[in-house]
């Protein structure tokens, strides 16, 4: 589900992009000049241990913008809302089952700059996130893992902005 080059993003996954991309913009690159200006005030900067550690972060905060903002040309938002609220889309919340294990557990499926599996969270090119997509509660999905293949059952689904299936 990447379209034309562009990394597919929610709307609240964009908003959160932008806001930590103004915070290291206009609020931590001033806390860090003045950290260097005061560092600098000191005199002999070969030995001021808190110069060389604002210098640091000043380069990790310059890296993660440039980061950010190449990020930012790339994204396309996906309005998360479905007209047909019978299918697993980019948004939706699903339970799904181990038909193995039985183990449960649900996931959400955004984009891959957002995802974080250890929350939950997958991304539509994901394996899991694409053998989601497009199917419907009770279905049966097969994943190639690493592990081997995984069979889930789709307990439920909920998609962004619709009721609990």
């Amino acid at each position: 589900m990447e379209d034309n080059g562009k990394n597919l993003i929610t709307r609240e996954g964009y908003e959160e992009k932008l806001k930590r991309l103004n915070y290291l913009k206009y609020t931590k690159r001033d806390e860090i000049a003045q950290i260097l200006k005061e560092a600098r005030a000191q005199g002999d900067l070969s030995e001021n241990a808190e110069y060389d550690a604002a210098m640091d972060e000043q380069r990790d905060i310059e890296a993660e913008i440039a980061k950010l903002e190449n990020e930012m040309k790339n994204i396309q938002i996906v309005e998360e809302s479905h007209s047909d609220d019978t299918k697993i889309g980019f948004g939706s919340t699903v339970e799904i089952q181990n038909k193995e294990t039985k183990a449960k557990r649900t996931v959400t499926i955004k984009g891959t700059s957002e995802h974080k599996p250890l929350e939950g969270i997958i991304s539509n090119v994901s394996p899991l996130g694409q053998a989601l997509i497009g199917r419907k509660k009770g279905d049966t999905v097969e994943v190639d893992c690493p592990a081997g293949l995984i069979k889930y059952k789709i307990v439920s689904f909920e998609n962004p902005g619709s009721k609990k299936d």
